[in-house]
């Protein structure tokens, strides 16, 4: 029971990354792959 409860905090500290890092790469696989693209996203979501 801890884990569980441990995992949804971290779940909700981390929501909103979680989310956008989500729809990057939904985007991406919709409109085509671009590695640049990506990993500037992810360095920005990171910084």
């Amino acid at each position: 029971m801890s884990n569980r409860v441990h995992l949804v905090r971290v779940v909700a500290k981390y929501k909103k990354v979680i989310i956008i890092t989500s729809a990057v790469i939904v985007l991406q696989l919709i409109f085509g792959w671009d590695a640049k693209f990506f990993i500037i996203n992810i360095i920005w979501l990171l910084v």
